[in-house]
């Protein structure tokens, strides 16, 4: 019975470790990549600024 026991603590461990991942990522398909790129588009602009020579 107690090799039946610690059998089970991996598999519960697997089944709760995929439950937790499907849902962690249930909110990254709608987003896109939009915000991404568009924090970079800024990112290059202000690195392509002259600099103010101090």
């Amino acid at each position: 019975m107690g090799a039946l026991v610690w059998l089970l603590i991996p598999l519960m461990a697997a089944i709760v470790a995929g439950v937790w991942g499907s849902w962690a990522n249930r909110t990254r398909k709608a987003r896109g990549d939009g915000p991404e790129l568009d924090g970079y588009a800024r990112f290059r602009a202000a690195m392509e600024k002259p600099h103010s020579g101090t």
